[in-house]
């Protein structure tokens, strides 16, 4: 019987300890203009409305036939939406454009070399381009389900390939351009992609990367797993000038642009498409075993990622956006290529590294595009904070709305972020979601839900989540506890399915808080997401990190996010992770690495102590850190992710393995010669 003092946390949840931060409301002239205002949204997208208050999100596509039923439940967990529909994403993003949107730039394309001119790519323009490469694609006999992978950094001929497969119907799989020639081909082999698209070389911190030696890598070991990849398209940087070490190889390998010049003012008529057809396949960038290739159908995910873009984001017309991250992950499927051009907004697509040839090149670009929405990660805004916290106020850039995605950002880093960046007048949104749900699913509506550090906020209209414990039952709101995160509804952008493996889907997913297997009622199949959250008394909900990421210190279960805010509290640290080691006594104790401002490295052993006091202080002495590491900088993934597991190996004195694909592996030694 408790006695309601000082209770230990139950295994089944994870402690909760930070306090609740207070809210910041939208300026008067931000809710003005907002595209959505309605503050009974949530009534209208109530649970005895589902599913068909969705149709409000298709209905802001261009349809060939409408649908015959929204939602099909009778193959669960393989929800089909829109069924019956039928139309085509390249004819939404492009086509129906035209009229009215020709001469508006659909993208704005900012080389990473800061001399060379910026590209302003029309809709107009695009649109030709997209259909004299759907031409191209036809000529190397690519057809209506054939999967075709993309390994391209961020050029604009990304977009454009994108586009082209979508416009004959081909499912496309984009690689992240950072990734190795192993990765690629384990993403080739898995898909059964006979045609790979990649460039000769690009930009990236001042260096021009040779790109298409990964291509022969890839297409060799594709072939040892029985992949064989018949030809392989290759752009150049500058058009005329190969500048790759990697020779072209007769019979398989083929300039972009020679067969362009073959199919100047080609125009392909758009594949009609059923809505619950694949559009794309993206795969998770798991670091260990097989990646799982979510498949995105085109019906329900382009309503979704249109009416999230357009009411979260906020975008209209006048926009100019800029997503930072990167086409190759699904935050570029959704909030670079389709939700902004289903829109007709103008976009942003930037090259390199966004601190060359110095931290302020972000401000300098927002600046001269007069970029109106901006949208990145924690990580990136860390970075940037640490670079020049002061950079932003010397540049006369108007954001009416910036945004946060990939993982939970610390409520220090919010109010940088909304005071510096924003200069309290851009609405902030933090937008929590995975490349398996396609689209936005936690985070504030921008007009109409007051704003809270820390918080990604209540679950969008429509969508109904529930936290779990270990044992299957329901946390409830304002209970100061935390579990694992499910949502109890599908909704239409959510992946239809893992590549190849319907089994590893429903087992990864649906079958830990399935209620009866048997069932055909939705109700009956939450989704797992894998995710550890709490949730506030007024709805908010906050992330604390992964599951896989809770540590364990003597039965009381720690998120490690709760615990790097604790640790970023203290002034001197710029960035910080904590991660769990083994422990005889406790089992698991966390272990902090943390990178100071510049300038303040002489300092450490007395900020060993602030981070070690920041800890008790605000999660307590149970969390007493078993070390604490100052690094030179922490080991991160070229899209700016910290690489825990990486840390966990350095934690537990283990090989941490194959480092080579971070943007610093030479900080790994760095980090271990530190133990």
């Amino acid at each position: 019987m408790s006695n309601g003092k000082n209770d230990a946390p139950r295994e089944t949840e994870v402690a909760v300890h930070w306090r609740e931060e207070e809210y910041y409301h939208p300026t008067p002239e931000f809710i003005h203009q907002a595209n959505l205002v309605d503050t009974r949204i949530r009534e209208r997208f109530s649970e005895e409305r589902f599913p068909e208050f969705f149709r409000e999100h298709a209905e802001l596509l261009s349809w060939d036939r409408y649908w015959d039923q929204i939602l099909d439940t009778s193959n669960p967990p393989f929800w089909r939406w829109f069924v019956g529909g039928k139309l085509n994403a390249s004819k939404n993003a492009l086509d129906r454009h035209l009229p009215a949107l020709a001469n508006k730039v659909a993208f704005y394309f900012v080389p990473e070399p800061e001399e060379e001119p910026v590209l302003a790519l029309t809709y107009r323009e695009l649109y030709v381009r997209v259909n004299e490469m759907a031409a191209v694609l036809k000529r190397l006999g690519v057809k209506k389900g054939d999967r075709i992978t993309i390994h391209l950094p961020m050029v604009p001929e990304l977009p454009v390939v994108m586009l082209a497969a979508a416009r004959i119907g081909a499912i496309h799989s984009v690689v992240f351009a950072g990734f190795s020639g192993r990765a690629t081909a384990d993403r080739i082999a898995d898909s059964g992609s006979r045609l790979l698209v990649t460039m000769d070389a690009y930009w990236r911190g001042g260096k021009l990367l040779d790109h298409k030696q990964k291509a022969d890598e890839a297409v060799a070991l594709a072939e040892e797993m029985g992949q064989k990849v018949e030809r392989v398209l290759v752009f150049r940087r500058y058009p005329g000038a190969y500048r790759s070490e990697a020779p072209m190889v007769e019979g398989r390998d083929v300039f972009a642009d020679a067969l362009l010049a073959e199919v100047r003012g080609a125009e392909v008529e758009p594949e009609v498409m059923e809505a619950t057809d694949p559009l794309f396949i993206m795969y998770t960038s798991g670091t260990t075993g097989k990646p799982k290739g979510h498949v995105h159908s085109t019906g329900g995910y382009l309503a979704w990622v249109a009416w999230t873009a357009k009411h979260v984001l906020d975008l209209q017309p006048e926009d100019v956006y800029w997503g930072l991250a990167d086409i190759g992950w699904i935050t570029g499927h959704s909030y670079i290529v389709y939700g902004p051009l289903v829109l007709g907004v103008s976009g942003v697509i930037y090259e390199g590294a966004i601190t060359h040839p110095d931290p302020d090149r972000v401000w300098r670009v927002a600046e001269r595009l007069g970029v109106s929405v901006l949208y990145t990660s924690p990580t990136a805004i860390r970075l940037l904070r640490k670079a020049n916290p002061e950079g932003p106020k010397a540049y006369r850039t108007r954001f009416k709305l910036i945004g946060t995605v990939g993982e939970p950002i610390e409520p220090d880093v919010w109010r940088w972020y909304y005071h510096r960046v924003g200069k309290e007048a851009a609405a902030v949104v933090d937008t929590w979601w995975q490349t398996e749900t396609g689209g936005f699913l936690l985070t504030t509506l921008p007009a109409t839900d007051p704003m809270k550090p820390g918080s990604a906020g209540p679950a969008l209209p429509g969508i109904y989540p529930v936290i779990y414990d270990e044992m299957g039952r329901e946390i409830p709101p304002g209970a100061g506890k935390a579990g694992n995160l499910c949502i109890q509804n599908p909704w239409p952008g959510q992946s239809m399915g893992i590549w190849g493996d319907p089994d590893r889907f429903v087992q990864t997913y649906y079958l830990r808080y399935n209620k009866n297997p048997k069932s055909t009622d939705w109700r009956d199949w939450p989704y797992f997401t894998g995710d550890a959250a709490t949730q506030a008394a007024d709805g908010y909900y906050r992330i604390l990190g992964r599951v896989d990421d809770v540590i364990n210190v003597a039965g009381h279960r720690l998120g490690t996010k709760e615990l790097e805010s604790a640790v970023l509290k203290v002034p001197e640290v710029a960035e910080a992770a904590v991660v769990g080691a083994p422990d005889e006594l406790k089992g698991q104790m966390p272990v902090v690495f943390a990178s100071l401002h510049p300038g303040k490295e002489a300092e450490e052993e007395a900020v060993r102590a602030k981070i070690v006091a920041a800890i008790e202080e605000n999660i307590g002495k149970i969390a007493r850190p078993k070390a604490v590491y100052i690094v030179p900088d922490l080991p991160k993934t070229r899209s700016g992710k910290i690489m825990r597991r990486i840390l966990v190996a350095i934690a537990s004195g283990r090989d941490p393995g194959d480092v080579t694909t971070l943007a610093n592996p030479e900080i790994v030694e760095a980090i271990r010669r530190q133990r």
